[in-house]
């Protein structure tokens, strides 16, 4: 008894509180990041590790390119090129050469792997914000917060705007139903293709902006990744739900991702601060995707149920016969 005494008496509520802004801008990063994550996973209902890789190679062309005298704007976006050109290659080795998607972003992210050593050189390369003009910087969080929410705000607005147009329109056509979609004259392999490459980019944005936050980019900075990124999508579409029921439009969702990515970060770091094992955040991580995965299931089921259905039809029956009656 006294040890769990002195265990929550060690704990300081000023340090959560501390902690909070780092980890909600890490959240937002990672919101970015997991917005190329609902691409694949929830409108092309594509399982893509590629995203593993992708973001490390965001990260680590940003660090070489700032550290060789490129502005910071342009390193950026050529990070999100080279990270559309990842995802071209993992649509490429599933559309023309037939491999299972979940397969062609295993190949891929090991590719990578190498590619990302060639490109650093070695496996950590810092980028100090003391050396270099960096856009964001753990060093001024609240300014890194910000320009993190203008960049997931001007990426949700072009999202909701593409994925309107016809183009756009298709790819999610191809993830609900691809087989309907050919029947239409769509391009499934195109669609897809294209629905690829702008999630790794957007992966590999994320990925720069994470590896400016963080001063540093590490050859192993991405392991992980899609699990955080599918993490933050689910966390933010059960509760989105929750609040909205049926209510939610696409710019919602969207929104909602980034919320979920900030609410998993925050949650990370109150676990952090009640000091459980570091060498536990990844059993943590899973455990709380698994749960929020099988949470939509079990409420469908119970909705579903037959004992439910069993009810409402007996009570249509009682409302039936007291018609008759009167």
């Amino acid at each position: 008894m006294s040890g769990i005494i002195s265990y929550f008496s060690s704990l300081n509520p000023s340090a959560l509180f501390a902690q909070l802004p780092g980890n909600i801008a890490q959240g937002v990063i990672w919101g970015i990041m997991a917005l190329g994550v609902f691409i694949t996973f929830k409108l092309l209902d594509f399982a893509d590790l590629t995203v593993d890789g992708s973001f490390a190679t965001g990260g680590a062309v940003t660090a070489v390119l700032i550290i060789a005298g490129v502005p910071v704007w342009a390193a950026i976006l050529i990070s999100l090129v080279a990270g559309i050109l990842a995802g071209l290659v993992t649509g490429l080795l599933h559309t023309l050469l037939g491999i299972p998607g979940i397969l062609a972003g295993i190949l891929t992210q090991i590719a990578l792997y190498s590619i990302n050593l060639n490109i650093m050189g070695k496996s950590n390369v810092p980028v100090s914000y003391r050396n270099y003009p960096l856009l964001i910087s753990a060093s001024k969080i609240n300014l890194a917060i910000l320009i993190g929410l203008i960049f997931a705000a001007v990426i949700i607005i072009f999202m909701y705007w593409y994925f309107g147009t016809e183009q756009g329109s298709s790819i999610r056509s191809t993830g609900s139903n691809p087989a309907m979609s050919k029947a239409q004259g769509i391009n499934i392999n195109v669609t897809k293709v294209i629905a690829l490459a702008l999630s790794n980019g957007l992966v590999a944005l994320a990925g720069s902006l994470c590896a400016q936050y963080q001063g540093f980019a590490d050859i192993n900075m991405g392991r992980g990744a899609i699990v955080i990124g599918l993490a933050a999508v689910i966390i933010g579409m059960v509760i989105g739900e929750a609040i909205f029921k049926k209510g939610m439009n696409f710019a919602v969702r969207l929104i909602f991702v980034v919320i979920g990515a900030i609410l998993y970060y925050i949650a990370m770091g109150l676990v952090l601060w009640l000091k459980m094992p570091t060498d536990d955040t990844k059993l943590f991580t899973a455990v709380v995707v698994a749960v929020f995965l099988a949470i939509p299931y079990l409420q469908e089921r119970k909705r579903n149920s037959f004992k439910k259905v069993a009810k409402a039809n007996a009570k249509k029956l009682l409302i039936g016969e007291g018609g008759k009656d009167a």
